[in-house]
């Protein structure tokens, strides 16, 4: 299956996952998924006192210069892993 079919069928499963991952596991699937499908951070920061709203963008930043299709396999890596955690 080709990085983009299995990038789009980990997206899916994120939604049914079993147990809710941790809140860093959560910012870290959500920067990879923005990484591999918009690329670098392009927004202007957030107001500092919306503090989901920064936490999510510095995660998102902390990938800047990271390729799409890098972004991807660690994406579906991710999901691996957790879906054989809570299996």
């Amino acid at each position: 299956m080709d990085l983009h079919k299995l990038f789009e069928q980990a997206v899916s499963e994120s939604k049914n996952l079993t147990e809710r991952p941790s809140n860093e596991t959560m910012l870290l699937l959500y920067s990879l998924y923005k990484q591999a499908t918009e690329g670098d951070v392009n927004t202007e920061p957030p107001n500092p006192f919306d503090f989901v709203a920064k936490a999510k963008f510095d995660a998102w930043s902390n990938l800047k210069g990271k390729p799409k299709e890098e972004a991807m396999k660690e994406y579906v890596n991710l999901m691996d892993k957790l879906q054989a955690y809570t299996s």
